[in-house]
């Protein structure tokens, strides 16, 4: 295994002109198989509010939830970048309760950085953070924490004003000190010409090809949530395999062919004989 990446390699890694891969994983288990296929940054997702916990956005998913499913996975990676979402309301009140926030999912969460949704009106909390020692991923484009009541799920930066705003956010959240940017839902031409841009790396998801790097859910990629963004690709269909090898285990057990003696142990017969004796005894 080799050492554990940091912000400063992550940032290398787009000055070497090299593809970042970013993907999502909220447990022990997944956070192993990510990590040990190669991947660069292991996102712990707020998408863990629908894809773990059925919520209909991400607005649900709470501090707390967020340390626990940061810290399943923190102990599942050696050698990722490990991020952790800021739930919603985990940082918009005040500077000193994100930098607070922050530090939890840190210390508790074990996450290597935490990332943030906003643009120039979050600057500041980005540079608050990022001043306590703690390194930062901006989140730009479509935000859905605010999406889902304000604007709904749509393309951003189809028209000028538009495009230009998030051109502005994009060199706030640099500025502030942020490592990296989460391009959402950005057209392909406004995302390809923040990336060359900036000097810290722009990852995209739904924002096309010109990015520095790509980030998917991982759900959306494996088949295993029906709900799916439109720019999100399924690579396989796994709710199909694993619904077929539920159903062929309750119909070994409906039937009685498992367990079968390869998946029985037994005491020993002498051994069974005395306890046989002592149960009867009266």
């Amino acid at each position: 295994m080799n050492e554990k990446l940091t912000a400063r390699d992550i940032i290398q890694l787009k000055k070497k002109g090299r593809k970042i891969v970013m993907i999502t994983a909220y447990d022990y288990a997944f956070a192993r198989l990510v990590d040990q296929v190669g991947v660069d940054i292991v996102l712990v997702g707020d998408s863990a509010s629908m894809v773990m916990m059925g919520y209909k956005d991400t607005r649900f998913v709470t501090l707390r939830d967020m340390i626990t499913f940061c810290k399943s996975v923190s102990r599942g990676v050696e050698r990722a970048l490990v991020v952790g979402d800021m739930p919603f309301m985990s940082f918009q009140v005040s500077k000193e309760e994100a930098v607070r926030n922050a530090g939890r999912l840190v210390k508790e969460g074990m996450v290597d950085a935490v990332k943030l949704e906003g643009g120039v009106e979050y600057a500041e909390v980005v540079r608050a953070i990022v001043n306590a020692g703690i390194p930062v991923v901006g989140h730009i484009g479509l935000t859905p924490q605010s999406a889902a009541s304000t604007t709904g799920y749509r393309l951003t930066a189809k028209d000028v004003d538009d495009a230009l705003k998030i051109v502005e956010d994009a060199k706030a959240i640099e500025e502030a000190g942020a490592f990296a940017i989460v391009a959402e839902y950005v057209t392909a031409e406004v995302a390809e010409y923040i990336s060359k841009q900036l000097k810290i790396p722009v990852i995209g998801i739904g924002s096309g090809p010109g990015c520095d790097g790509q980030v998917l859910v991982l759900h959306d990629i494996l088949g295993l949530y029906d709900r799916s963004p439109p720019f999100s690709k399924r690579y396989v269909d796994l709710a199909s395999i694993v619904k077929d090898a539920i159903s062929r285990y309750k119909s070994e057990v409906l039937e009685g062919v498992f367990p079968s003696e390869e998946h029985t142990r037994h005491m020993k017969k002498e051994t069974f004989e005395e306890f046989l004796s002592k149960v009867r005894r009266p």
